[in-house]
């Protein structure tokens, strides 16, 4: 079993993610679109990828995209958090 990622690096990431598709995380948990579990899910669930460098890599190159990077575990979340807030 793969261990954990760092928690602070990966909620960054996560963050960094959410911004460049357009969800705003700390909007949608104030206005309580997502609760303190989906948004411990969702670090934890960015925590166990394996790739974190194709992420990182995504995000240098992409200010702005439609979608996350291929195979993100919580694109289908930040998709949705992107549509409501649309």
């Amino acid at each position: 079993m793969q261990s954990l990622g760092d928690p602070l690096y990966h909620f960054r990431l996560m963050a960094r993610m959410g911004k460049a598709v357009g969800a705003d995380l700390t909007s949608a948990f104030a206005a309580g679109e997502i609760s303190h579990a989906d948004w411990a899910a969702m670090i934890t669930r960015c925590r166990g990828c394996g790739a974190p460098d194709l992420c990182e890599a995504f995000l240098s190159a992409n200010d702005r995209a439609e979608a996350p990077v291929p195979g993100c575990r919580n694109a289908d979340a930040l998709l949705q958090l992107k549509d409501r807030s649309a």
